[in-house]
């Protein structure tokens, strides 16, 4: 009877007629070969992993709250639980809210084991699974707590380790340009139809800078719209890493900035955090103006695309990551309801909402008419394609920046914006714009006498942000006023918004 008591716990919490989970009857335990291990990704009311061994007709388990340590110099804890039955080890269901360990359990890696070592204080183990490979060291504290230790390879599983798709050498990023996932963009537009409302996801439209993050084995790395590495730039999001630890996922957001006087989401406040590569100054830049970025896309989840699971689903999933925290959000989304969205973003000074059919796929790289952006206010990117000298206190300096989108013909002049600028800001733009200068104009039509003349031309490259009244009917914005610089994008990346 003592094989058959070893279940007697697990029994004793749950019910056959209630769960999903295996509840084998009392009798004689099957028998296997010690050399199974299994670990399960369970999220119930906190996310963990449970880490199985087989062993005497059982699987040994432990929870493990923060997941398989990666760095030997860090030990995790890992907390006993009630032996399995063998069959837990194919289990992956969700067990329903309100009975014992309720959540979604799913499997996050299973193989084979090698055991070097077991007894009631110390288990040590070579696993040899697709994602799970080394050895570990499960031990006994003083104070009756248990831990488990990732051991540094021997020279005989170091090629094992290395050869392993999911291994990562200490110093390597955790993307390989393979495995780059450009953002899916928004197209402008009115809010859908009221009787099409129900069918989207409302997301507030944050006034940021778009970021791809990827965190994989504790280490996370931001890139921007057009795959600039950004992770040095905003080190406060590092700290995902630890948040995530045991999980891969590639998160798509948006950074932003909030005002410390008002506290609203602030662009220019961002401004000074966009273009400051400098360790020492960014160093300085993060007491003053912190950013933080707010997820809403999941991307992918250990080593799993979820590009192709529908929106909904993939919101649900982000949400039970949890990431909430000094420096990290996740937004909530409203289902219908779009009108009363759009006015709370303008009650609050936001930007406006993005609407998402709830049953969309991710298209990364693509601009999709399944999303769809409204404004409260009207933005343009556009191209800087040349200034007119200041005057007067301006002398010496920009005066007006020429801009233009790109078109079907080559960059069509929509306009020039004089104002909204800081002196340090005309400072930097005369600077970056003498070192593009040409000899002759790069927009595609002859410009009015009154603005070629003085006027002093660059190569279209380098993007900004302008807020404007409206569009005149030939084509140009009313009344534009400079918002910033947006290295994030390239030239050719700029469309006309309506």
């Amino acid at each position: 009877m003592a094989d058959t008591d070893k279940l007697a716990a697990y029994r004793g919490k749950r019910s056959a007629a209630r769960t999903p989970e295996p509840v084998p009857q009392p009798g004689p335990l099957p028998t296997g070969g010690d050399d199974t291990f299994v670990i399960q990704e369970h999220h119930a009311r906190r996310l963990h992993w449970d880490f199985r061994l087989e062993r005497g007709g059982v699987l040994v388990s432990w929870a493990l709250p923060k997941g398989l340590p990666t760095d030997p110099r860090r030990n995790h804890l890992a907390v006993p639980t009630e032996d399995h039955p063998l069959e837990y080890a194919s289990f992956e269901g969700e067990i329903a809210a309100g009975e014992y360990g309720g959540g979604r359990v799913s499997i996050w890696d299973r193989g084979g084991y090698e055991c070097e070592k077991w007894s009631d204080r110390e288990v040590m183990v070579v696993l040899h699974g697709t994602r799970a490979q080394g050895r570990y060291v499960l031990f006994r504290t003083e104070d009756d707590s248990w831990l488990i230790h990732r051991m540094a390879p021997k020279a005989s599983t170091a090629s094992r380790i290395a050869a392993s798709p999911h291994a990562t050498a200490p110093t390597r990023t955790p993307t390989p340009t393979a495995d780059l996932v450009r953002p899916m963009l928004a197209t402008p537009g009115p809010l859908p139809p009221a009787a099409r409302d129900a069918e989207y996801g409302y997301e507030l439209k944050w006034d940021g800078v778009r970021a791809v993050v990827y965190v994989e084995h504790g280490r996370v790395q931001v890139l921007g719209r057009r795959d600039r590495d950004a992770t040095n730039a905003y080190p406060e999001l590092g700290g995902l890493g630890a948040v995530l630890a045991g999980t891969s996922v590639v998160l798509d957001g948006e950074i932003v900035a909030f005002d410390r006087t008002t506290g609203r989401v602030s662009f220019a406040a961002l401004q000074r955090r966009m273009h400051v590569q400098d360790p020492v100054r960014v160093r300085r830049l993060v007491e003053q103006v912190p950013v933080t970025y707010l997820a809403f896309d999941l991307l992918h989840l250990d080593g799993r695309s979820t590009a192709r699971v529908p929106y909904r689903q993939r919101r649900e999933l982000l949400e039970q990551l949890d990431l909430r925290g000094p420096r990290w959000d996740t937004p909530p989304y409203f289902e219908g309801g779009g009108a009363d969205v759009l006015a709370a973003s303008a009650q609050h000074g936001l930007e406006g909402v993005v609407a998402k059919r709830l049953d969309s796929v991710y298209q990364p790289g693509r601009r999709s008419r399944s999303w769809i952006k409204t404004k409260n206010i009207a933005t343009q990117d556009v191209v800087i394609g040349g200034w007119k000298p200041g005057k007067g206190r301006r002398a010496d300096t920009v005066g007006s920046l020429l801009l233009g989108v790109p078109g079907d013909g080559g960059l069509e002049y929509v306009g020039h914006v004089g104002t909204g600028f800081t002196d340090a800001v005309l400072d930097d733009l005369h600077r970056r714009l003498t070192g593009l200068e040409r000899r002759g104009s790069p927009f595609a039509e002859r410009l009015e006498p009154q603005v070629a003349k003085d006027a002093r031309w660059a190569d279209p490259e380098l993007v900004g942000e302008v807020a404007f009244a409206e569009w005149t009917p030939d084509g140009r914005m009313r009344h534009p006023t400079w918002r910033g610089l947006r290295r994030d994008l390239g030239a050719d990346e700029v469309v006309r918004e309506t």
